[in-house]
């Protein structure tokens, strides 16, 4: 409970403020390099269509695995536009998942209803995957290479559909092969 009341927290403050501010959008921040690459923990967990979603079952493509809730204002403000970069990557094999963290399905339909998302979302209800991944804050998103390497970390909220973020994440598709460093239990 007290990792999620920080996480709560540091969603807070990464909350970007109104366009009309005068501070820099921090939605147009890009994705962080992970060095060495972190080999991304497996996991099982359903999805609102009433299957089930193994990340290991999906090696062999570049997936970017977002972590948010509902509550989350800068989650929420990213959604419509990971939903356009899903619609761009998908084509190119390129997968998108979200991870939805500590809430019921009823809560998770009730906000797809205002932010429609055709890709995978999955549910974490107890939050043993968050605690398994590098999660500091709501939302993170991990870009995760071919091979099962974190490659990129995205802390906070971002737009998604930005050319130049897109292109970074289109280009691991066919990069070269990195040793990536083991967490305990992987």
């Amino acid at each position: 409970m007290r990792r999620y009341l920080a996480t709560f927290l540091l969603c807070c403050v990464l909350a970007p403020g109104r366009a009309d501010t005068g501070r820099p959008d921090a939605f147009q921040r890009g994705l962080r390099t992970v060095d060495p690459p972190l080999a991304a923990r497996d996991f099982a967990l359903a999805d609102v269509n009433d299957g089930t979603y193994r990340f290991s079952a999906h090696h062999g493509h570049v997936r970017v695995v977002n972590f948010w809730a509902t509550w989350c204002p800068p989650c929420r403000r990213e959604m419509p536009s990971l939903e356009r970069a899903w619609k761009r990557l998908a084509p190119r094999g390129i997968e998108v998942v979200a991870v939805n963290v500590g809430e019921d399905e009823d809560t998770v339909f009730a906000f797809m209803g205002q932010y429609p998302m055709d890709f995978p979302v999955l549910l974490d209800e107890a939050g043993r995957v968050v605690e398994q991944w590098p999660v500091r804050a709501l939302p993170t998103t991990f870009v995760v290479d071919p091979r099962g390497c974190i490659r990129y970390r995205a802390l906070g909220g971002r737009r998604w559909d930005d050319p130049a973020l897109l292109e970074k994440i289109e280009a691991l598709a066919s990069a070269p092969p990195v040793p990536c460093r083991r967490t305990p239990g992987n």
